[in-house]
């Protein structure tokens, strides 16, 4: 039984609660593999083949094919798990930010510094600001159909 979850209404921003964890226990389980040396070896010599060895969705796997990390995080994975995927590929958590804003590590960097996004017409999901899904480089990909 789902609780009454106001927070959904935020746009840009999926709460990493429960009912996203028991979500993502499998991709955030593959993510903290990638701790280990070897395990990012295996992962980059056939990464089809290391996902198909964890109990994810086939939603899940394209998502980390695709490094749709926007995706990935609407199929319940977490930011700070997230991130090893990133480091594996040899980025920083500052790359893949921007990459999920569908901006260049400098504009989102600048934005940030600028005081980030503006919360007008970001307040609730509908209005036309600039972190609402229909603006962004993934745009769906927040959406839970």
């Amino acid at each position: 039984m789902a609780l009454d979850k106001p927070y959904k209404d935020v746009p840009g921003t999926t709460i990493f609660d429960a009912e996203q964890s028991r979500l993502g226990y499998h991709l955030n389980q593959f993510c903290m593999s990638l701790m280990k040396a070897e395990n990012r070896k295996r992962f980059l010599a056939d990464e089809r083949a290391y996902l198909d060895a964890w109990a994810m969705t086939e939603d899940q796997k394209q998502a980390v094919l695709a490094r749709d990390l926007n995706r990935c995080i609407a199929l319940g994975g977490n930011i700070y798990f997230l991130a090893k995927i990133g480091a594996t590929d040899g980025k920083s958590f500052q790359q893949m930010a921007g990459s999920m804003t569908g901006m260049t590590e400098e504009e989102y960097r600048n934005m940030m510094i600028g005081g980030g996004r503006s919360a007008e017409g970001n307040r609730y999901i509908g209005e036309d600001g600039d972190a609402q899904a229909h603006r962004q480089p993934q745009g769906a990909a927040g959406k839970k159909s």
